[in-house]
């Protein structure tokens, strides 16, 4: 062995791979959560569909650890999962806010 052959081999990330966008997820569950969850859910957004009784949350997950102990959190509280969907990049995690009409 010549130590040419010893050498670390080092590898540059590119500046890309760097800046990756954090990952945005929606949890449905079932039933109804209040959005005072939120904060248990580590700020992520609580919206409930009355329609079909399920809650979404969604928003922001910085890696797979974290996701992973969201879905704990679920499992320790008996909230039943229904769906896990990862979501597109430009796709908004928070409630869209309808502006409120100035009295003239």
């Amino acid at each position: 062995m010549t130590a040419d052959d010893r050498t670390p081999v080092t590898t540059t990330r590119s500046p890309a791979a760097e800046h990756d966008p954090i990952q945005h997820y929606e949890i449905r569950v079932k039933g109804h959560l209040t959005p005072r969850w939120s904060a248990w859910f580590d700020g992520l957004t609580v919206e409930t569909d009355a329609a079909d009784g399920t809650t979404a949350i969604r928003g922001p997950v910085v890696d797979q650890a974290a996701l992973h102990g969201l879905l704990q959190k679920l499992r320790d509280v008996g909230i039943p999962l229904l769906s896990l969907t990862q979501l597109p990049f430009n796709t908004p995690t928070e409630p869209t806010a309808h502006p409120i009409p100035k009295e003239n």
